[in-house]
């Protein structure tokens, strides 16, 4: 597992929780074959709603927000041909760093034939909010990959914003060895980042979804329907790198966004249906 921390960033006192996972095929079934976990990260059990091919992992985080100096470590690894759906129960908060810093690393990769789907629900950064993430995704020259994160800054129906405080990111997509996608950023609460076009323009949530299939790009008329779901929606194919981006004020909106590109790219690039799962309603 990556760990770029810098000694002076981890704090005894945070919580420091890691969580890995490995899927295995078992003749057409995805197996959750080892489940290792310390401090407050858990996948209480594989879910199968969709059949014995797929299986649904819900990542939880029991204290419900993130302070600073905590630090959460993912690390899933899915075999040859399997396919494992990666969810959470709800949204994550970010709160006050209290002058320390607040880490999320994610590291992903799947073996020849396998599909992986990372679909969290939003984050929310609070003001004064110090946070670090990375997310790193490993895959096989034919395993295939849809990714997605909802971020919102602040909480625009009740009147809070991101005034201050800082959110760094970090993303990087090999396939083979080879680097696909590679996006950097950072963003100051109150910035003129926030403002200006070539940032949030003005937005208070940013919606991401990234998929990476084997073979042609999305075809013209997918693409189009997509486009069809939002005005604001951005839709970029890069072989073989498919982007949709939506900046907006209304993390109700991201999310029914976010929902439709997904349940119309999952059948063209994996190949399956796309029900919405059932936590996504609860």
């Amino acid at each position: 597992m990556p760990d770029s921390t810098h000694p002076s960033s981890v704090d005894a006192s945070a919580w420091q929780a890691s969580l890995r996972l490995r899927f295995a095929d078992d003749a057409g079934t995805t197996r959750l074959v080892e489940r290792a976990h310390s401090g407050p990260l858990r996948v209480q059990k594989p879910l199968y709603p969709e059949g014995a091919h797929i299986c649904h992992a819900i990542v939880i985080h029991p204290p419900g927000g993130v302070v600073g100096g905590d630090r959460l470590a993912i690390d899933v690894g899915a075999g040859p041909a399997t396919h494992a759906f990666l969810t959470s129960p709800g949204a994550a908060k970010w709160y006050r760093a209290n002058d320390k810093l607040s880490m999320q690393d994610v590291h992903i990769s799947a073996g020849a034939g396998a599909c992986v789907e990372w679909m969290p629900q939003e984050a929310i950064f609070f003001n004064d909010a110090n946070v670090r993430m990375t997310h790193q995704v490993e895959l096989a020259a034919d395993a295939r990959y849809i990714g997605a994160e909802i971020l919102c800054f602040g909480r625009s129906a009740s009147g809070e914003r991101f005034d201050s405080g800082a959110v760094a990111q970090r993303t990087g997509i090999r396939r083979a060895g080879k680097l696909l996608w590679w996006e950097q950023g950072m963003l100051t609460g109150g910035s003129a980042a926030m403002h200006s076009v070539f940032g949030l323009h003005g937005a208070t949530v940013c919606a991401t979804l990234i998929g990476v299939g084997v073979g042609p790009g999305v075809p013209a008329p997918l693409l189009a329907a997509m486009r069809a779901l939002d005005p604001a929606l951005a839709v970029t194919q890069i072989k073989p790198v498919f982007v949709a981006r939506l900046l907006c004020a209304d993390s109700e909106r991201a999310r029914r966004v976010v929902t439709g590109v997904w349940q119309l790219l999952r059948p063209y690039l994996l190949g399956c249906a796309a029900p919405v799962p059932r936590i996504w309603n609860t």
